[in-house]
C-alpha cells in the first residue's frame, strides 16, 4: 500500500525529523510561490491554490521518500548508530572550546606579528 509506513516504531526519530525538516523547506519555497504569485494579476483562487496544492503534493512525496525501504533502512541504521556514540560532557565541550579559542588567538596574534614584521622588513628594504 502506498500510504503504509514501513518498518512502523524503527527509526522514528529520525524519519519524523526529516519529513518535518523537508516539509519547513517545502513550505518556505510555497510561501515564495504564494509572494510573487501574489505580484500578478492571477485571481486569487489561483494564487492561493497553487501552492497550496503544490505544499500537499511535495509532503506526499516526502512522506513516501521517508518510508521507501532503502532511505528507510539508512534512517533506522543512522539512528541506531547515533545511539552508540559517546557524547562529550558539558565540562569537556567547554575546556575543548576554551582550548580551541586560545589556540585561534594565539596563532592570530602570531600571524599579525610576522605579517607586520615583513612589512616593516620589506618596507624597509624598499627605501
Amino acid at each position: 500500500m502506498a500510504l503504509e509506513i514501513y518498518k512502523r516504531g524503527q527509526g522514528k526519530y529520525t524519519r519524523l525529523c526529516s519529513a518535518f525538516g523537508g516539509a519547513i523547506i517545502a513550505g518556505l519555497g510555497c510561501l515564495q510561490l504564494y509572494k510573487q504569485l501574489q505580484a500578478t494579476d492571477l485571481g486569487l483562487w489561483t494564487q492561493t491554490m497553487v501552492p497550496a496544492g503544490l505544499f500537499v503534493v511535495l509532503c506526499l512525496l516526502i512522506f513516501w521518500l521517508v518510508n521507501r525501504e532503502t532511505v528507510a533502512d539508512f534512517m533506522i541504521s543512522a539512528e541506531g548508530e547515533m545511539k552508540k556514540v559517546s557524547w562529550s560532557t558539558r565540562k569537556e565541550v567547554a575546556v575543548s572550546t576554551f582550548i580551541v579559542i586560545m589556540v585561534v588567538a594565539l596563532m592570530s596574534t602570531l600571524l599579525g606579528l610576522s605579517d607586520l614584521l615583513f612589512r616593516v622588513f620589506f618596507m624597509w628594504l624598499l627605501e
